[in-house]
């Protein structure tokens, strides 16, 4: 019943607490919270709980990390947390880069210049799989689907959560703000993103927005999320054994090296292998 602010900042603090620290204190009250006991955090939970202490842990993250991946926070790597900022200042932005913005035109624009290239020939409706097709015949593949479905499940399937999305049309503003959290365990979507406000360029009388919901990807569905599970780990380790044998098949992106990546990560890893392959070729 409450609106917070989030990433988790120095006003969510004082928010969430009823106080006016300043950062030093908001920092001190902070760890005085968390669980000293634990030393070495194995598991989301126990990382969140040796974080940001219990309360922080359950109104913030217990509920909508179990709606996300499906399980109890105490099945998931601690790494998934690692990726959350908590800052000690009123900085509410997601990522701590310089820079941050969105493409005047939308990413399909970029997609649609890039594709537009006489050496470039798309094919949609098309599963490529490495155990189906000969891969010996290319020069070089750049393969950025899932690791699994390259050769054909043979050891298994990956563990992966999916999303979609209800669409809904109204008048004028609905929420506010580009992307509201739902922390609580009773509702049953994760998150809800109104687009205007990625474009705030844009003028817009009317607006749509999409509540989103986090399910298991099924066989039909597209993966999102590597789950990255025990069981999913021993799997990935005899695919990744597989890499190793081929010679002219690069694995890029994050379905394709079963990690839980970022955009801009993803994108600074694509560049730097684009470069490192044209310097092997003798290019520039």
């Amino acid at each position: 019943g409450q609106v917070y602010s989030l990433p988790i900042n120095l006003h969510t603090i004082n928010q969430f607490y009823g106080k006016s620290f300043g950062p030093n204190e908001a920092k001190s009250w902070i760890e005085s919270q968390g669980d000293s006991s634990i030393t070495d955090p194995k598991t989301f939970e126990e990382q969140a709980k040796k974080f940001v202490g219990e309360k922080l842990y359950k109104a913030f993250f217990y509920g909508y990390t179990k709606k996300q991946w499906g399980t109890e926070p105490r099945n998931l790597p601690a790494s998934i947390l690692k990726r959350l900022p908590v800052r000690f200042n009123y900085d509410d932005n997601y990522y701590n880069d310089l820079y941050q913005g969105i493409p005047a035109d939308g990413y399909s624009a970029i997609i649609e210049k890039l594709l537009n290239h006489p050496n470039i020939h798309v094919k949609l409706d098309y599963h490529f799989s490495g155990e189906k097709e000969n891969v010996g015949e290319y020069h070089h593949v750049f393969y950025t689907g899932p690791i699994d479905a390259f050769f054909s499940f043979r050891f298994g399937r990956l563990g992966y959560r999916t999303v979609y999305f209800k669409e809904y049309r109204t008048d004028g503003d609905f929420q506010g703000n580009a992307v509201i959290n739902y922390a609580d365990e009773e509702v049953p979507y994760t998150r809800v993103h109104e687009h205007k406000h990625f474009t705030p360029w844009e003028n817009h009388s009317s607006t749509i927005y999409f509540e989103e919901y986090s399910k298991e990807t099924e066989v039909n569905d597209i993966p999102y999320y590597p789950k990255r599970l025990n069981e999913d780990m021993s799997i990935l380790a005899q695919y990744e054994s597989e890499v190793k044998k081929l010679g002219n098949v690069s694995f890029l992106g994050r379905l394709a090296t079963y990690r839980y990546l970022d955009m801009h990560h993803i994108i600074e890893e694509a560049l730097a292998s684009a470069e490192k392959f044209l310097e092997k070729e003798g290019q520039s």
